[in-house]
């Protein structure tokens, strides 16, 4: 298994090394460091003067590639290229383009446990509640409750995230004045700020979930071994507890671990209408600022995530199923 870790580790790092060249190449070929200068200091009508101070308090007056000026090792670190691109496999992600120009890094650390308080309980509930609804479906198929159970499955995720954040802060923020919109603050009350965001994530996302999983079990259902189990003299909910949901748990693993890197990134939609001050918010800013640094260090960010995942998720595999053997 050492091997095979080992093995998806390089493999992730080509996978991110070539993320990142082809990041750096796109911004900086699209844009030059005085195109860059000018966005930031307001549109064309700007003198030479301030575009080289600019470039100057941010590190952009520096060759691209190669520093010729420089001997040694310092022609190829001393570049724009080493500092915005190389470091980031440091975790030294510099600082922003933006008027403030502070630390990418601290805001990462600062904003990074804002989107944890959202999006890991959104992420146990997810995945507890999708798998329940799913397995109660499946107890009770061919009933009522199973139709309509599907339906609400289906005008669930039929439904855009948007319209499930519109009427939950007109209905519960504005009509029954029971969780606030806005007015994140740290500390203990931080819970009444998430109790609302949280629920509405887990609605907008739970159709979807549920209806997959519930195609997953019934699939399982029709193979040897639960009519073995059945003939046995099992109940029904030991047979889908202990048989079905325990075999059914690759795909569970598969579609739960796609949802972990936005455990950390944070969720775009909701920070932004909620007004918390996470990761989420902190891309939706710069993309509108147009600050390039903190969107190539959160591609990059989002990048290590997935990989790292995904090696998680095949480490998970063979846990949850003997059979899955890493080589």
């Amino acid at each position: 298994m050492l091997r095979y870790i080992a093995r998806r580790v390089f493999y992730g790092f080509l996978i991110l090394l070539g993320v990142n060249l082809a990041t750096f190449f796109l911004f900086f070929t699209l844009n030059t460091p005085d195109d860059m200068a000018r966005l930031n200091l307001g549109g064309k009508r700007v003198s030479q003067e301030a575009i080289e101070k600019w470039k100057t308090e941010r590190g952009y007056d520096k060759p691209l590639y190669l520093n010729a000026a420089r001997d040694g090792s310092a022609r190829v670190t001393d570049t724009i290229f080493w500092e915005r691109s190389v470091s980031l496999f440091t975790l030294n992600f510099g600082r922003a383009d933006g008027e403030s120009a502070g630390s990418i890094g601290q805001e990462v650390a600062s904003r990074m446990w804002v989107s944890l308080q959202l999006a890991l309980p959104l992420f146990v509930l997810q995945v507890f509640a999708s798998t329940a609804f799913a397995l109660l479906l499946v107890m009770f198929r061919h009933t009522a409750l199973d139709f309509w159970g599907i339906v609400a499955c289906v005008l669930m995720l039929s439904i855009s995230s948007l319209f499930y954040i519109i009427v939950g802060q007109f209905l519960f923020s504005r009509v029954l004045m029971l969780a606030p919109i806005s007015g994140y603050a740290p500390g203990w009350d931080v819970v009444k700020f998430l109790v609302l965001p949280v629920l509405l994530s887990l609605l907008s996302r739970l159709g979807s979930e549920a209806r997959l999983y519930r195609a997953m079990f019934l699939e399982e259902m029709s193979k040897d071994y639960v009519r073995t189990a059945r003939a046995k003299g099992l109940a029904e909910h030991i047979v889908l507890g202990r048989h079905v949901l325990r075999n059914a748990l690759i795909p569970i693993i598969t579609s739960a671990g796609s949802y972990l890197p936005y455990v950390f990134l944070g969720s775009l939609v909701f920070e932004s209408f909620f007004g918390l001050p996470g990761l989420g918010a902190y891309v939706i800013e710069a993309i509108g600022k147009q600050d390039f640094a903190i969107v190539r260090t959160m591609v990059f960010l989002g990048s290590l995530l997935y990989i790292a995942t995904f090696v998680l998720l095949d480490i998970a595999y063979s846990w949850a199923d003997p059979r899955v053997r890493l080589g």
